[in-house]
């Protein structure tokens, strides 16, 4: 068990990967020194796979005679982009984009820890941003659907009364996308980790590839979905 909560301690904690001094002489930032944290090291190599994968794919499109490369491509964009204008509608189609993007990096971010890499929504600091730029979009889409008036009447609905709740709600959906998302897949680390404690070294392969593969899939899907629902109430 000790070494449980030493693996759980090492994987809450989160290491610079390196820093970054500017020099002495420049204005305003001289003297300071960045650290560049590991999670958004891993978070530029999942760019940077989704934009080599994008370039791959995305080349020499046609309008006839398409290759294989592009039928890949175009089913991928088709398929994500059905999956979240099903969940939020043909009303917030504009929101979509934004919807796959993070779909793709939350995706690929939950599954990268099977190529020997720390999953950077493992860092707290990575899931409460994206639940912060989420509530961000939600409201910001409330206002262009409402108008500010609009906006601001709409926390005395349905009656006066419940407006307290309904500000408060404004702070609770971020902390509950953010820690949906982070205590998930914490979660499945330990799970993964007592396994590999109290039973033989070929039995976790199946949980593994549950809690590794498909709850990490699964995970990027609820928080899409959460922020379509709210999106979706918001603009309605």
């Amino acid at each position: 068990m000790e070494e449980l909560a030493s693996e759980l301690l090492k994987e809450l904690n989160c290491d610079t990967a390196f820093s970054i001094k500017f020099p002495a002489g420049l204005p305003l930032i001289g003297g300071v020194q960045l650290d560049i944290a590991e999670s958004v090291v891993i978070t530029w190599v999942v760019m940077a796979v989704i934009l080599i994968l994008s370039i791959i794919l995305t080349s020499n499109l046609k309008v006839h005679n398409v290759s294989r490369r592009q039928l890949v491509a175009e089913t991928i964009v088709t398929k994500l982009e059905g999956i979240v204008t099903g969940m939020i509608g043909e009303e917030g189609k504009r929101y979509v984009p934004y919807l796959v993007s993070v779909l793709l990096y939350l995706g690929i971010s939950n599954i990268i820890g099977l190529f020997g890499m720390k999953p950077p929504t493992k860092d707290l600091n990575v899931t409460a941003a994206l639940a912060l730029m989420s509530i961000i979009l939600v409201e910001a889409a409330g206002i262009r659907k409402k108008g500010v008036g609009g906006w601001i009447k709409s926390f005395t609905e349905p009656i006066a009364i419940v407006t307290p709740i309904n500000i408060l709600e404004v702070f609770i959906k971020p902390l509950s996308l953010c820690m949906r998302l982070f205590g998930n897949v914490l979660g499945a680390f330990v799970i993964m980790e007592l396994l590999k404690l109290l039973v033989p070294v070929a039995l976790p392969v199946p949980f593994s590839f549950y809690f590794d593969i498909f709850d990490g899939l699964i995970q990027a899907y609820v928080f899409v979905f959460l922020t379509s629902m709210y999106i979706k109430e918001a603009i309605e």
